[in-house]
């Protein structure tokens, strides 16, 4: 183990003892309204769910640049990154592949038909109202992807008294925020219009070590640029329109190669999503939600010349009918249709599917007893079709205790890209078939405590995702370097604690993982995935101060899947201090990494050194 972690071991598992043997939230934490473990709205204390809320006071006080880091920070998630923020970043969820998590931005899915899954790197936190992590498979309710999780992100909400938010930051590696947002209401229409900048020089993001490719001695800075606006409108009683338009961009420096070292390699990113939904509360029992979203991931390299575009929409009607007190019936129908552009595809550099999809849900309450039930059929235009289910029950043993259980099945759809380019399976070849997509079987139980102001969560799980896509040997393709192909099977097993306590008027949260995400046919450990990972954060008042501290803490991973490159495990603490100069106005100071440790999460690659950043907000009523 470490030095780094073994800095903060002790106290961090003394403190989670204590957080998790007297664990305590605000109630009105658990009156919160969440929609991502259903699909409709229900009260958190009321999910059977492994489910996690970040809000925007824990995005505010922490002050990251990125999704990632926010999930990371929180205990969501494992991330690896190569290099700074505007790097290729990773995220596993309970040890789950990055594809292999399903990412909505205010309901719209965000997704790589080249790389798969979400680029990571490409989603903003400044403008984030908050994020609802689903750990679990899910594709019962939301179809492919989900078989690790949902990440289910909300922007700034609008209405409300008129109200405008700004903030300005500076700090090391010469970086530098700003952003703004106006919110409030004109009669039946609100709105929320926000804008946000970042620029940075960056930090060293390779390393010298044996067998480098890429490393040359410079900074490698970004740019990113965010803006959203959000329109609403109540046509009548029970009816309401919204229009919510996104956009961002990344300019990334990143070295390609140590043979080139004048050369500015840069990646530049796009990630635009729009979505226009209608709900309608037609009677006390039956609501509906249409709406139609679109998504568009842009990745693009120069001078070294490399453009990829993914394209994705999204049409769907949801809804819920009470049958009677304590019975609920969800119904969805959905189409998806994603398109690739890319070079790389044989078919004229453009690959395009559809999925047409059916689901319901039964969700049921009496007593100390609660059940759900989830089923999905969808239809891919490629590899034909899937059914999945879930079903979740749930006993309240004494008031504020309860046991909560899971099995259910997901899936993964081959990307376009896997299909159709060279590497791809030539079906013109005797006995070669088409990929097929990639399931996962997940059991888990856990239980759940909380009383007027209390909250904690264990939860076991496993999770057999068989039919594996990797990039195997050569035969099946075109191509004579290798060939995409369903050969592997992993198992991802593990116990997670989670919860918080309040001592002496200092809040504490932590979590705790302990896992073991495996190759089913060898028994090593997943690349890149620790079995012991730990969060700690704490925060108190002071007068008109709230001082904040965090710690992450990981142990040793593998690079390779061979597990003979090994990385070492880490600590890091975090720091925050806030004070109130007046009611509106508010002075932030944050240094993360404190103790300038020295981390990779991928071989050859840095993670930022010691930062400090000093902000001031601004968010007076209009």
């Amino acid at each position: 183990m470490s030095q780094a972690l073994l800095a903060v071991r002790r106290p961090l598992l003394a403190l989670s003892v204590l957080a998790l043997a007297a664990s305590a939230h605000a109630q009105n934490k658990l009156d919160t309204v969440v929609t991502t473990a259903t699909r409709t709205p229900q009260r958190l204390s009321e999910v059977l769910a492994d489910l996690t809320v970040i809000t925007r006071a824990d995005i505010e006080r922490q002050a990251v640049s990125s999704v990632a880091d926010l999930l990371r920070n929180n205990g969501c998630a494992e991330m690896v990154r190569n290099g700074g923020a505007s790097a290729t970043t990773s995220l596993f969820l309970r040890g789950a592949d990055s594809r292999h998590t399903l990412v909505l931005v205010d309901g719209v899915r965000m997704d790589s038909q080249s790389t798969g899954g979400a680029s990571w790197q490409g989603i903003p936190v400044s403008q984030v109202e908050r994020v609802e992590v689903l750990k679990g498979p899910a594709s019962a309710i939301y179809g492919s992807d989900a078989i690790g999780g949902v990440v289910q992100i909300f922007t700034r909400k609008a209405g409300g008294a008129l109200s405008a938010d700004f903030g300005v930051a500076l700090g090391t590696q010469s970086t530098h925020k700003a952003d703004g947002g106006l919110f409030g209401s004109l009669g039946v229409v609100d709105f929320a219009f926000t804008l946000a900048g970042e620029e940075s020089d960056g930090f060293n993001s390779t390393l010298d070590v044996p067998g480098s490719f890429s490393y040359i001695p410079d900074r490698d800075g970004w740019r990113k640029y965010q803006g959203t606006a959000r329109l609403g409108a109540d046509l009548a009683p029970g009816h309401r329109a919204e229009l919510i338009l996104i956009r961002n961009h990344i300019n990334g420096q990143y070295d390609a190669s140590k043979s080139r070292p004048l050369v500015d390699d840069h990646t530049v990113q796009d990630t635009d999503a729009t979505r226009l939904a209608w709900t309608a509360q037609w009677s006390p029992a039956l609501q509906t939600q249409l709406s139609y979203g679109q998504s568009r991931d842009r990745y693009e390299t120069s001078p070294s010349p490399y453009l990829t575009i993914t394209k994705v929409k999204n049409l769907a009607l949801t809804g819920s009918y009470k049958i009677a007190a304590g019975q609920q019936v969800n119904f969805q129908g959905e189409r998806i249709e994603d398109e690739l552009q890319n070079s790389g595809l044989v078919t004229a550099g453009v690959g395009k599917r559809h999925r047409n999809a059916v689901g319901a849900g039964y969700l049921f309450s009496a007593g100390p007893w609660s059940l759900q039930a989830h089923a999905r059929h969808d239809d891919d235009s490629q590899f034909g079709g899937v059914d999945t289910g879930t079903l979740l029950a749930g006993y309240e043993i004494t008031p504020g205790l309860r046991v909560v259980g899971s099995v259910g099945n997901a899936f993964r759809a081959p990307t376009i890209y896997q299909q159709g380019t060279v590497y791809g399976p030539d079906l013109s070849k005797p006995g070669v078939k088409p990929l097929e997509a990639e399931r996962g079987r997940n059991v888990e139980f856990g239980l759940k405590w909380n009383d007027a102001r209390s909250e904690l969560s264990a939860t076991a799980y496993r999770n057999r995702v068989s039919n594996l896509i990797i990039f195997g040997a050569a035969g099946t393709c075109q191509s004579a370097f290798g060939c995409y192909q369903n050969v592997s099977q992993a198992k991802l097993q593990g116990l997670s604690l989670a919860g918080a306590t309040q001592v002496v008027g200092v809040n504490l949260r932590a979590t705790m993982d302990f896992q073991k995400p495996t190759d089913a046919s060898t028994g090593l450990l997943l690349a890149r995935r620790a079995k012991r990972l730990a969060t700690l954060n704490a925060d108190t008042a002071l007068g008109n101060w709230v001082l904040g501290a965090g710690v992450q803490a990981s142990g040793p991973r593998f690079d390779n899947a061979a597990n003979t490159r090994r990385l070492g495990g880490y600590g890091l603490v975090n720091l925050n201090a806030q004070y109130a100069l007046s009611r509106d106005l508010k002075l932030q100071l944050n240094l993360d990494n404190a103790f300038d440790r020295e981390t990779s999460t991928a071989y050859g690659y840095a993670s930022a050194p010691r930062t400090a950043l000093v902000s001031l907000r601004w968010s007076p009523k209009l």
